[in-house]
């Protein structure tokens, strides 16, 4: 997906100083990874800076997740303690919004990730980032749900709690103020 959105010089050299601020303080995932790769793909690539940017500006705290040396593609998460705090209260999709009757959500966590250009994070992924520090504490996020979930209305979400991980199903309509979604974007 190649976006539209533009930024100002300004926010890409903010959203790059706490980028690499970041890397730096957690360059030890990633032995022989120099940071001028990765500023020199983000700066290649402002559509993707712009959903990194969106990011940041709900709470998510992006960081870097992987980095698969043979594609030379980097992966970007939210790093937030808890789920972004600016992206909960949300549904699973838009036929799942579109199917409430009552009390509806302001929008949906697929809805607001197509309109940040980035994805929700996969079950994987999802495991991968707890596996470097307990996230999802007292809230939850809404992963990535394989298409026969999906069909038979329901939708996987994750969190932490007594020291483990734990992935669950919800139906695709529900809501809370405390689950979000985690979002995931690849450079």
């Amino acid at each position: 997906m190649t976006s539209k959105r533009s930024i100002s010089d300004s926010d890409s050299e903010a959203i790059i100083k706490i980028l690499k601020d970041r890397f730096n303080k957690a360059h030890e995932r990633f032995p022989g990874l120099d940071w001028a790769l990765i500023q020199k793909k983000l700066e290649q690539n402002p559509g993707k800076l712009w959903s990194i940017i969106q990011m940041e500006r709900t709470g998510g705290e992006p960081d870097l997740l992987d980095y698969d040396k043979d594609t030379n593609q980097l992966t970007f998460c939210d790093f937030s303690r808890e789920s972004p705090k600016d992206r909960r209260s949300l549904c699973y999709d838009q036929k799942a919004l579109e199917s409430r009757k009552k009390f509806k959500p302001k929008d949906s966590a697929m809805g607001v990730a197509l309109n940040m250009e980035v994805e929700l994070m996969t079950e994987a992924q999802y495991r991968k980032l707890q596996r470097i520090d307990n996230f999802d504490t007292k809230t939850s996020s809404w992963l990535q749900t394989p298409e026969e979930i999906r069909e038979l209305g329901g939708a996987i979400f994750g969190d932490f709690r007594y020291g483990r991980v734990f992935i669950y199903h919800n139906g695709v309509e529900s809501y809370y103020a405390a689950r979000g979604f985690r979002a995931m974007l690849k450079i």
